[in-house]
């Protein structure tokens, strides 16, 4: 379904301090647009029926009035201020008296939380922490737990962590996207869990990412059960809702046929302007955009439709009820955690990446609470004529000489003659490159990848990034000592174009369809296939979760055996879970077709 989007709406949502980005906020209703040429989606839905989301605080307040008691509970960065003033105002207009009680006022001292979680932070100046073993119960005082009814028309504890007060009362759960909450962040409109006041943004995502996150998502999990309205909080003075029974449903029809998280956007210093040029629908009011954040299972949600009323929940939430259909017979390895990523580079018209390498499986597992490490792959969706990847070591390689220029490079400024050390590869569409952990590399100028990743996204080691400031000015961070623990030295000379740059073969041919291998890595844990055709292909699971992209033609119409059909442009990203079982391609456009499929080996 193609939408048409508010450009007032639009508008309005970049005039404001408390979300600091380039990019519009999703809107909470959409209008369908009849017979509109189908484009890639910045918004894809998966419709829940008719009279399913609701809007606003009138509607959630009549739901409240009929229960009496409720628990609010929700998601960090959500404005519980707001939400409670628009839901006091209902109540007042129908004469209705309300004890509120709030969670915060039984958070434990500011002083005792940042020493809770210090431990998990590393060093002020680190990039990284280890992912937490606390939960959200760690920092609230008992006293959460002993807070009662009274004689009030209503009775509602709101605030995060609302469900630990053990109220026998329905739950009302408030979600937050992950990019929103990013926003809020740098605009400094939210703290941390138990923080006083915002600490910075680079700060803030630390102790999200390692700590706060970590204690919410378990937290999520454990009270899913009990959720009887999920809410969407991402909007200032509104916001939608559903009855939790019918986003189950939503999910499991999802988890049995196809699944397109929403992406979101984001410039950075060496951004291209390929994406700005060729997907609508985004702000294009900004310097550059590095990244389309397409499947990053851990900040993607998904976008529940109904009259036009939008609703995003995170992608956990379907992992959580369904992760054996999605990952089949993996589900027993993998769990509760998407381990796939895709998601764009955009150097054209751009930069080139910082030289970089990622973590061995152990040294994430006992450095930073990681299960799964960066093992990731290039796949070149589209580049300039003079574009080319960085991979691998030179032959002559002298470890000792390499970090000393490095070294003298990160104190002075000095630019480094990096191929005097790495080599670099000429690009060309349809290329995968394959890197595995421990391989120093970087995607040149002139490229438009496709990173097929496992999921883990923020472990970069980078070692030498080209003399230059971020967006804000300031210096990017330089890791060489992490670096050096893990880069293959071996990985180097002629060795990097045999082992490292994938050599296709066709495995399937008929007279309209063939199947060719892309093999990764024998460290990846996935592998890569391209569907090539010119009317359809029928592809089967086999229990196996499959990651699809259209990487060239104008699009495909998606059937899957239980007969849901959706189609998907050019560049867009899907998934086909293992519960599946099948699905039918058919080629929407006059030239032929080819789609990228990634999945579990």
């Amino acid at each position: 379904m193609t939408y048409e989007i508010d450009e007032l709406n639009q508008e309005v949502t970049l005039k404001n301090d408390w979300r600091k980005t380039t990019q519009y906020l999703m809107p909470p209703k959409l209008k369908p647009i009849a017979n509109a040429n189908e484009e890639y989606q910045v918004y894809p839905t998966c419709s829940l029926g008719s009279g399913k989301i609701f809007n606003g605080f009138e509607t959630l307040s009549k739901y409240i009035i009929g229960q009496g008691v409720v628990m609010i509970d929700g998601y960090a960065g959500i404005f519980w201020d707001r939400i409670r003033e628009g839901l006091q105002q209902c109540f007042t207009d129908a004469g209705l008296s309300v004890n509120w009680i709030d969670t915060a006022d039984f958070l434990k001292p500011t002083g005792l939380v940042d020493e809770l979680v210090k431990p998990f932070l590393g060093t002020e100046d680190a990039v990284w922490g280890t992912r937490t073993t606390l939960t959200l119960r760690d920092l609230f005082e008992d006293s959460l737990g002993q807070q009662q009814t009274n004689q009030s028309d209503i009775n509602i504890i709101i605030g995060t962590g609302a469900a630990l007060s053990g109220w026998k009362a329905p739950l009302i759960y408030f979600d937050l996207p992950k990019n929103e909450l990013q926003f809020r962040m740098r605009a400094g409109s939210i703290c941390n869990l138990g923080a006083a006041e915002p600490q910075g943004a680079t700060q803030m995502y630390k102790r999200f990412y390692f700590v706060d996150w970590v204690m919410l998502n378990n937290h999520k999990k454990e009270i899913l059960n009990h959720i009887e309205v999920m809410a969407d909080g991402q909007w200032m003075d509104t916001f939608n809702w559903c009855f939790k029974k019918d986003l189950l449903e939503g999910l499991d029809q999802m988890s049995r046929s196809v699944i397109r998280a929403r992406p979101w956007f984001e410039p950075g210093a060496w951004g291209g302007q390929w994406i700005k040029k060729n997907i609508e629908q985004i702000n294009k009011d900004v310097v550059n955009l590095a990244w389309s954040f397409e499947l990053i299972s851990p900040e993607n949600g998904l976008v529940f439709e109904s009259d036009g009323h939008l609703l995003e929940v995170s992608f956990d939430t379907l992992m959580f009820t369904s992760n054996e259909n999605i990952l089949g017979r993996h589900a027993a390895r993998f769990g509760d955690e998407f381990p796939i990523r895709f998601d764009f580079l955009d150097t054209v018209d751009g930069g080139n990446l910082s030289i970089q390498c990622h973590p061995s499986l152990k040294y994430i597992q006992e450095n930073f609470g990681e299960t799964l490490t960066q093992d990731e792959t290039y796949y070149i969706l589209d580049c300039e004529d003079d574009a080319k990847v960085y991979l691998g070591f030179q032959e002559g390689i002298d470890p000792v000489e390499y970090r000393a220029a490095l070294e003298e490079s990160k104190t002075t400024g000095k630019e480094i003659a990096i191929e005097k050390y790495v080599q670099s590869f000429t690009a060309a569409k349809h290329d995968l490159f394959l890197i595995p952990n421990g391989t120093v590399h970087s995607a040149g100028a002139g490229n438009l990848v496709l990173e097929i990743s496992a999921t883990p996204y923020i472990f970069t080691f980078k070692m030498y990034d080209w003399v230059r400031l971020d967006l804000d000015g300031n210096p990017r961070p330089i890791n060489i000592d992490h670096a050096f623990h893990n880069l293959d030295f071996n990985r180097k000379g002629e060795s990097v174009a045999d082992e490292l740059i994938s050599k296709t073969t066709i495995i399937e041919k008929t007279e309209d369809y063939q199947l060719v291998h892309l093999p990764t890595h024998k460290d990846h844990f996935y592998d890569v296939h391209r569907i090539e055709f010119e009317a359809r292909a029928v592809q089967h699971t086999d229990q196996v979760c499959h990651v699809l992209m259209v990487v060239e033609g104008d699009g495909v119409l998606l059937e899957t055996a239980d007969g849901t059909t959706r189609t998907f442009a050019f560049a867009e990203t899907f998934i086909v879970p293992a519960a599946a079982e099948s699905y039918t391609l058919t080629n929407l456009g006059k030239a032929g077709v080819k789609v990228i499929k990634a999945f579990l080996k």
